[in-house]
This record gives structure tokens, sequence and C-alpha cells, in this order.
């Protein structure tokens, strides 16, 4: 298994004229769960994306590295906002399509283990219309863990699950992707309550740190710091601090 190194990424985006986020500097430490937490149109995606080395359509002044100086690329799972499930291919294929593209031999027992974990052993030889919303960002999630990669970067990974559903799989990721390093955009500061080492809140300002509880992730849902950290978190999202 890959060491899991950590990322920074700093600097300035710009659509054109227009600015998208301050000049600032994000860092996901080594092995450890990072969260971006803020209103929507600030750049977190685009910030996300921009790790991942994808097209974001944003001029971006910086740098985006690794703590080992290694390049990033061939190292990252990306899970985006949209499931992006191929619409052909029944939720073994998509889950295992990763190594089909870079002509490796799937392991279809890995991939079954994944999908069973997910809650969805019943619908692995379903094609995504087939499926409801959740059960698409369960398919979208287990394609990620079966990736295997040491740094995961993770956009609203939660968003389309019932709260039950939800606590699950925060619980699920936190035990599978122990020991990489985790970038996780979320509205949700319950996911950053659970499952975070450090969090930060991105506003049009820039990055501020967000107090956590002083236990180690996967946190319960129910102890009264994590209820309290959530509290705050939402205290300053409405407020804008």
């Amino acid at each position: 298994m890959s060491v899991a190194p950590g990322l920074t990424i700093e600097g300035s985006a710009r659509f054109g004229a227009v600015p998208l986020f301050p000049s600032l500097r994000f860092e996901a430490a080594p092995g450890l769960w990072t969260s971006l937490l803020g209103p929507s149109g600030v750049g977190k995606t685009t910030l996300l994306r921009l790790i991942a080395g994808l097209d974001t359509g944003a001029i971006f002044d910086g740098q985006v590295y690794a703590s080992d100086g290694a390049p990033l690329a061939g190292r990252i799972a990306y899970m985006g906002q949209g499931d992006l499930l191929a619409p052909w291919l029944d939720v073994l294929g998509n889950v295992v399509l990763g190594a089909r593209l870079r002509g490796e031999a799937p392991d279809f027992a890995k991939a079954r283990e994944i999908i069973a974990r997910v809650g969805l052993a019943r619908h692995e030889r379903e094609r995504p219309f087939a499926l409801s919303g959740g059960q698409r960002q369960r398919a979208a999630l287990a394609r990620t863990l079966m990736e295997d990669r040491p740094v995961v970067l993770l956009d609203e990974p939660f968003s389309s699950l019932d709260a039950r559903t939800r606590t699950e799989m925060q619980e699920l990721a936190g035990e599978l992707l122990a020991g990489k390093t985790v970038a996780l955009i979320t509205h949700d500061p319950g996911d950053a309550a659970r499952l975070s080492h450090r969090a930060f809140l991105m506003n049009e300002r820039g990055l501020s740190e967000l107090a956590l509880p002083q236990s180690a992730p996967v946190r319960s849902y129910d102890d009264k710091e994590v209820i309290a950290a959530q509290a705050q978190m939402l205290r300053l999202l409405r407020s804008g601090s």
C-alpha cells in the first residue's frame, strides 16, 4: 500500500477578471481527514478539482504539491458531486471501471465486498436508471473506495443519503479510508464534526479553521462535543463569518 502524502494547494483563482477565491493556502495532513465547509459559490469544488488536476474553467495562480515532493497524478481517487455512473454498466461494472480503463484485471471479489458494505449487494446487476439517488451515490462511493488510492478527494459524498444511511456511510468511509489523506467538501457540519481531524470554513475572504472535539474520528453522532461542534459550525455558516 502506498504511503499517504500530505497535500497543499496555495494561490488564487478567477474566472476572467472575476475573482473566485483570494490567495489562500489549504493543507491536508498525511493520513488524516481535512474538511472544507462554506456557502455555495466560494470555490470549494474548484479547489478540489484543481488538486485532482481536473479542468475547472478557472484561471489559477498558484501551485499544488504533495509533501513527499512526488507528483500527485496517479495517486488520487476523486468523487465529485454528481455520481458520474456509466449508464450502460451495472453497479458492479461501474465499481470496477477504473481498473478496466487502466487495462487491469478487475478484482471482482473485492468489488463485491465493497458493494455489500455500502448496502447494494442486491443491486449489483442493476444499471443506474434503476437506482434511487441515494443508491447511485453509494455506488459512486463504492467505486471511489475500490480505487484504494493514498489521496482521496470527496465532494459532498453523502449529500443524497437519508439520515441513517448517512451516518452508516460516514462510519464506513472512516474505516476504509483510515490512514489515507482525505480532503472532504461538505455542506453538512455533521460530516465535518464526525470525520475530521481538521476543518476549515471557506468564504469570499479565504479560509479560517473550525473548532473540533478533542476525541479522534470517527466520533459518535450523539456525542455532546460533536453536537456542540456542529451547532457552532452552523452558527458560523449562518453568520457568514
